[in-house]
């Protein structure tokens, strides 16, 4: 069986982390691109890393070729206050990277998104993450795969207070969260992680997949 060739963007951040530690212990995959900002630091004979500005990445289209895509790029308003730069970052990292798969003839594209996302919302934060998924969508990507997790927990190497309240308090509600409501618990990068590898195999039903949902897929895959 040939190997294959991932494409990760976000491979510093708490989910691109977790998918490149599985990328790199499956034997499935021969190689592993990473376009980032800052190195890895992860050394590997699988990885070829390009540092470079993900806001230009339109610029690397001969060297975006591989099999699947994953994009984990994301960032948070407090990270990134400037709202213009904030949707370069969220809409245009992502819809970029699926019309260089679309150029290049690359069969499958997973993004990870956010719940509440939709490109009419007020809330500036869910309109731009909406906009991104229509816009990927309008792609002519055989597969293409949108999550869409509630509230991200996992050890993270930068500070971010907020989420930190934020999971404990929705670590105590998660056993409430039952039925229609499962959709709002917490997720692991690690559950995400898996998921996402195990659609690259497998496929799904639909392209847009919600936080309960990428956690039943998560178990499937071992998680």
């Amino acid at each position: 069986m040939k190997q294959k060739t991932a494409i990760v963007l976000g491979a510093t951040g708490l989910t691109g982390g977790k998918l490149l530690r599985k990328l790199r212990e499956n034997k499935n995959y021969g190689k592993i691109i990473l376009f980032s900002r800052s190195p890895s630091h992860v050394r590997d004979v699988k990885i070829e890393e390009h540092l470079i500005n993900l806001l230009e990445l339109e610029n690397y289209a001969e060297e975006f070729k591989a099999d699947e895509v994953f994009c984990c790029i994301g960032t948070t308003k407090s990270k990134t206050p400037d709202k213009q730069k904030y949707k370069a970052i969220d809409y245009g990292i992502p819809v970029t990277a699926a019309k260089l798969c679309e150029a290049n003839n690359i069969s499958c594209f997973m993004v990870v998104s956010a719940m509440g996302s939709n490109p009419r919302s007020k809330i500036f934060y869910n309109r731009v993450k909406g906009k991104m998924e229509r816009d990927v969508l309008q792609c002519n990507i055989r597969k293409t795969y949108i999550f869409k997790p509630s509230l991200i927990v996992g050890d993270r190497e930068e500070n971010r207070n907020g989420e930190k309240v934020a999971s404990g308090i929705i670590k105590f509600i998660n056993p409430f969260l039952k039925g229609p409501l499962r959709k709002y618990k917490s997720i692991s990068a690690e559950e995400i992680a898996g998921a996402m590898l195990y659609l690259a195999d497998d496929g799904y039903h639909t392209t847009r997949i919600e936080s309960d949902e990428i956690a039943e897929i998560a178990k499937l895959a071992g998680e």
